[in-house]
């Protein structure tokens, strides 16, 4: 009895609408572009950047806050301790530190450029996870050809095993034959688990990415094969330039360096210390006193040596990085573009050519092996090739695929809503 409402209650908890079984089962195929939203919106990373992003723009309101003013009470003379009523002297009042216009709002925008750049961090780490995803997801695709190219493997291997026993029963070929034949199925077997677990890891690493459960069930929808795009190195530099998040950060840093360049040069500029208060003697008229303070710049050396040499030394150093970030990302851009007209070229190799060719061969010397004029291990070594082939094909479409994701990564957006007309990098 305590067994069967133990399965009862087991049956009622797998139907939940928040079982992960059932939402699993229900799930339809993720796409690519899907995948890209769920990592963007879900990944830890990428909430703990954000978090750290409001976490800076937080400190723009602390950098525009007003000081705040300081109250005082001073009891002198009193008969008993804390008697402040029969005290011979009282002295209360409040002081507030006014800054010199425009400085509050130049340490406000400082906290703004920093603010903009934790974004900058953001986007970059996006542009990461994007990636990744993307090597992740066609990896998916890669292992599912590579499965498929095992099954065929397994088929043709379970066919030449066939007929070579046919053959043999025959007499017209070596029991040998039959031997290299079932050592070569066996081989196969082995090479197909071998690819379906490649693909349990491959699955498993997208399902991290996304920030699910590293097992749970997943299908994805999409093709290796893809749309070929047009490749403007210059014009790839120059999106490089205005789209790279660390382009940005760069010029939010050189802005931030400039205020704080103008801040330092501010320091010659008094602050006011504004005071009122309330003085009363026993026996004696009550009184007010008003006082007005600010700083003197006597020493102007001081900060012309110290604050602002220093911010103008961290402005020029921002700028020699920039300049060297600059060189980088075109470099970066034109060696991914060079990468990708390879992957292109190998994919093209391998689609139109190699695995034609290795199709025909197999299927000569299969005939040839029927016919007696091979023996079997002529015929093994043609269908190892097509199948080297297959997977090979199969490999340079993932490498294309992940050329152009590298290169989108190094360029700051996607490119397979547009094309860009070849000009220095042609067919």
């Amino acid at each position: 009895m305590r067994s069967l409402k133990k399965w009862l209650i087991l049956a009622a908890l797998a139907g939940l609408p928040g079982s992960p079984a059932v939402r699993a089962a229900d799930e339809p195929p993720l796409t690519l572009d899907r995948c890209i939203r769920m990592v963007v919106e879900h990944n830890p990373l990428v909430l703990s950047s954000l978090e750290k992003y409001n976490a800076a723009r937080a400190r723009v309101s602390e950098a525009r806050a007003i000081p705040q003013p300081s109250l005082t009470l001073d009891s002198d003379f009193e008969p008993r301790l804390f008697n402040f009523r029969d005290a011979w002297e009282t002295h209360w009042g409040f002081t507030e530190t006014l800054e010199f216009p425009g400085r509050r709002s130049v340490r406000g925008r400082i906290a703004s450029r920093e603010a903009d750049q934790a974004m900058s961090d953001v986007e970059l780490l996006k542009l990461d996870l994007i990636y990744q995803v993307k090597e992740a997801f066609y990896g998916v695709l890669l292992a599912g050809e590579t499965i498929a190219c095992a099954r065929q493997d397994l088929d043709l291997s379970k066919d030449f095993l066939d007929k070579a026993e046919v053959m043999s029963k025959a007499g017209d070929i070596a029991e040998v034959e039959v031997m290299r034949a079932r050592v070569e199925y066996a081989r196969t077997v082995n090479a197909l688990a071998s690819a379906e677990n490649d693909k349990k890891l491959a699955a498993a690493r997208l399902n991290y990415l996304l920030a699910r459960r590293p097992y749970d069930p997943l299908e994805v929808k999409g093709a290796l094969k893809g749309p070929v795009i047009d490749l403007d190195i210059e014009a790839l530099k120059n999106q490089a330039l205005v789209s790279r998040p660390e382009i940005k950060s760069m010029e939010f840093a050189r802005q931030a360096g400039s205020l704080r360049k103008a801040q330092a040069s501010m320091s010659y500029l008094p602050d006011f210390n504004l005071g009122l208060s309330r003085h009363k003697v026993l026996d004696s008229a009550t009184t007010w006193e008003f006082t007005l303070s600010m700083s003197v710049p006597l020493f102007f050396w001081q900060p012309k040596k110290g604050q602002i040499a220093e911010a103008q030394a961290d402005l020029r150093s921002i700028e020699h990085e920039a300049e060297d970030l600059r060189n980088s990302v075109a470099l970066d851009v034109e060696q991914a573009a060079l990468n990708a007209v390879t992957a292109r070229d190998q994919m093209k190799l391998f689609d139109q050519n190699i695995l034609a060719q290795a199709e025909e061969v197999y299927s000569i010397f299969l005939f040839k092996f029927q016919k007696g004029e091979i023996g079997g291990m002529e015929l093994i070594e043609a269908r190892r090739s097509l199948n080297e082939s297959r997977r090979s094909c199969a490999e340079a479409l993932f490498n294309y695929r992940m050329a152009i994701a590298a290169l989108e990564k190094s360029v700051g957006h996607s490119l397979e809503g547009g094309s860009y007309e070849s000009t220095s990098l042609s067919d």
